[in-house]
């Protein structure tokens, strides 16, 4: 085999059990095995035991470079964000922090501001922060009502075109779930989707016909042949149950296509009978969960009396690991009215998850919740450490969970098919004519 200038064989790494494709020698105390990784022609040749002796015959022509116990990750999966939303909030920031503020920002913007040209810009920008942090795959909620859902669902089109073979894109019309109560309107959205090979979504919410309409989405889908995934439960109010109904339709419907479901906020403020109850049903559907701890920390309790919040505003993971249920961590919302912080960087979200939900003693198999777990929800190939598959992955300066996850980590190297991507971070001017008022742009 000729051997190119990519062609290396990095030494003494540190990989998590759960980003291995099997087990090398027994692990340390964060899950950590030390591994060599062959790297040829952009896939991944080789993986073994840092302390194998050296085969000279093979690897003389290679270069060999030390790592000495620095952490590498496979790139990673961000299942649940919202590029049509990010970056507005300079035009339109959230008033008070809240929720309802947050959906009355978003409604205006909408309005006045998002043409396509003003879209593309803000996915595109947000697609680069991505990539350089180390994203190979995202999947996007797109808002998808009228007219809007035209413009949008277009535009997601052509960044999917424009990114292939960087960052594998998915898209989810999202809806309020009363607007199933319209069936040519959502029809006609179900077919959109569908010729934009997305996956269908709604947000519930606690309607008095919340039964029926769950019902529609699931037939929708079933017709079409497409995945699930809804927004649920983004509330404290313990009274929001529709998870519950959300599994209990996925059993009564017999359906066997993924359905992710995200937030499960109300889980956590729930009786735990009743919690217990709840996530017995989603295991048993096998519905995933994805949790955004960002977002949800800056929303959920936000008090305008001047107190304190008392609740972190996550959902109950823990007892859905327990459960064999496939959870994952993603960022959801970036510089918008429903967040006003974040750059897609899936460190940062696993970092703030570590902390708010106690990711540690024992890390146990979180790590794959931002690589694994969200492929398979998403339905993509599964990134691994591990002969066969494609060299993507991300050198790190920690030798632990507490080097890494203690620092930015803004000069990781990004490796893609083996060879260094650019990770310099596209610059916020790039935006400042886009927050102009809408008649001067």
């Amino acid at each position: 085999m000729s051997v190119s200038p990519d062609d290396m064989t990095l030494i003494n790494a540190r990989v998590h059990a759960s980003h291995l494709g099997q087990p090398y020698g027994s692990a340390d105390e964060g899950g950590f095995h030390r591994v060599n990784i062959e790297l040829r022609g952009g896939m991944i040749t080789k993986t073994e035991a840092s302390d194998t002796p050296a085969d000279r015959s093979q690897t003389t022509a290679i270069t060999r470079t030390d790592l000495c116990g620095r952490i590498i990750t496979p790139t990673f999966v961000d299942c649940h964000t919202h590029l049509d939303k990010g970056h507005i909030w300079a035009r339109q920031p959230n008033p008070d922090g809240s929720f309802g503020g947050a959906l009355n920002a978003v409604a205006t913007d909408t309005k006045v501001n998002w043409s396509a040209s003003d879209l593309a810009a803000r996915m595109d920008f947000s697609l680069r922060c991505a990539y350089a942090h180390g994203t190979s795959a995202l999947r996007t909620h797109i808002d998808s009502q009228d007219p809007q859902a035209a413009i949008s669902w277009s535009v997601f089109e052509e960044m999917r075109e424009a990114w292939a073979g960087r960052i594998t894109l998915q898209a989810v019309c999202l809806v309020g779930i009363d607007a199933l109560r319209d069936a040519a309107s959502f029809s006609a959205l179900a077919k959109r989707v569908k010729t934009a090979r997305g996956v269908l979504g709604a947000v519930t919410y606690m309607v008095p016909d919340i039964e029926s309409l769950i019902d529609k989405l699931f037939i929708s889908a079933l017709d079409h042949g497409l995945d699930l995934d809804f927004h649920a439960d983004e509330t404290g109010d313990p009274n929001a149950t529709s998870l519950q109904l959300i599994a209990q339709a996925a059993l009564r419907h017999n359906f066997k296509g993924r359905i992710n479901v995200g937030h499960c906020c109300s889980l956590s403020q729930q009786p735990d009978d009743e919690a217990k109850r709840t996530l017995d049903l989603v295991a048993k559907s096998g519905l995933s969960v994805t949790t955004l701890p960002m977002s949800n920390l800056y929303l959920q309790d936000r008090r305008q009396d001047a107190t304190t919040p008392r609740w972190r505003g996550v959902t109950l993971v823990h007892e859905m690991q327990t459960r064999g249920i496939n959870v994952a961590i993603a960022s959801d919302n970036t510089r918008d009215p429903f967040y006003a912080y974040g750059d897609l960087d899936m460190l940062e979200v696993y970092r703030m998850a570590t902390r708010v939900l106690h990711l540690d003693h024992p890390v146990a198999d979180w790590p794959a919740a931002i690589t694994t777990a969200p492929a398979h929800l998403m339905g993509i190939n599964v990134p691994l450490i591990e002969p066969g598959r494609p060299a993507n992955m991300i050198l790190f300066h920690g030798r632990s969970w507490t080097e890494l996850l203690s620092r930015p980590e803004s000069d990781r190297i990004v490796l893609r098919d083996g060879k260094k991507i650019d990770t310099s971070l596209p610059d916020y001017t790039e935006l400042d004519a886009l927050m102009e008022p809408a008649n001067e742009h």
